[in-house]
């Protein structure tokens, strides 16, 4: 079942009497796993909660770099003990997203995303690890959160939004935003989140999305009023990520252009593809 893995690739190993990961694989134009049956590869008894958790962010992380959901994620109905269950097809690349966003401490989602790791350096590409892939979650995450902030902010008053934003910077790194993006090394007309690592970007994430719910909450009115929320939000995400960590957010390395990570991960989605579409295996 294996034929096709590189062979300097070990196989994904789970206790059952099946044996492998490629031994679950059906083929009919593309190869492919059902969800269900991964569920039980990488640990997980419960199939609601695999759906809700690494299932569902793998999918929002496939839309994030625009892997078409419906041809990796297909939705199927199954029958078990006479009842319908609702399930999905999943391609190769879609078990190696899902993999990517499980619980590492369980042994078999380690294992799982150490084999696909090295499937894709097998095709020579680059290998995606999971905070990678959710770097590209949050960092949509927080393009969505500024929109709710900037339109918050103008309802509140807002006069000069890049002000008020400039004073949220100013609480969390002590600088403003130029002089971060200079710190970073982030190119010139380029947006300092696409050079943040995940804790960076959750810690912001958190930082712009109570921003918005403090002005809500005090009712505040005006320019000035509003910059003294979006600092004092900054100072406190700052001062909790310094009690927690030891570690000054402005001091935090930069991480690889997101655009690249987009684009690796779309690489690594056509090696997977080829591997298994027009496959027909006895």
């Amino acid at each position: 079942m294996a034929d096709l893995v590189p062979a300097n690739v070990d196989v994904f190993r789970f206790d059952d009497e099946r044996g492998s990961f490629e031994s679950y694989g059906s083929d009919n134009d593309v190869r492919h796993w059902r969800a269900s049956d991964l569920a039980t590869m990488l640990g997980y008894e419960n199939f609601k909660t695999f759906k809700t958790g690494p299932l569902g962010r793998a999918m929002t992380a496939c839309n994030a770099i625009d892997v078409p959901i419906d041809d990796n994620f297909i939705p199927i109905t199954r029958l078990k003990d006479g009842e319908e269950i609702k399930d999905y097809e999943l391609t190769r690349f879609a078990c190696y997203m899902i993999a990517m966003n499980g619980d590492a401490t369980k042994p078999q989602v380690a294992n799982a995303q150490a084999y696909f790791a090295a499937l894709a350096e097998g095709f020579q590409r680059y290998i995606q690890e999971a905070e990678s892939i959710d770097r590209v979650i949050v960092r949509d995450e927080i393009s969505d959160g500024e929109k709710a902030l900037v339109s918050t902010a103008k309802q509140a008053g807002a006069t000069s939004y890049a002000l008020f934003q400039n004073e949220g910077y100013r609480g969390m790194y002590n600088m403003n935003l130029n002089a971060l993006k200079s710190r970073k090394g982030v190119p010139r007309g380029r947006a300092f989140f696409d050079f943040v690592g995940k804790t960076e970007l959750a810690a912001n994430l958190f930082r712009i999305t109570q921003t918005a719910e403090r002005v809500r909450m005090t009712g505040a009115l005006g320019q000035k009023p509003l910059e003294r929320i979006a600092h004092e939000v900054g100072r406190k995400v700052r001062k909790t990520m310094i009690e927690l960590s030891g570690t000054h957010p402005e001091e935090l390395s930069p991480a690889q252009d997101i655009k690249e990570v987009r684009r690796e991960l779309k690489s690594t989605q056509k090696g997977f593809k080829k591997l298994d579409s027009g496959r027909k295996r006895k």
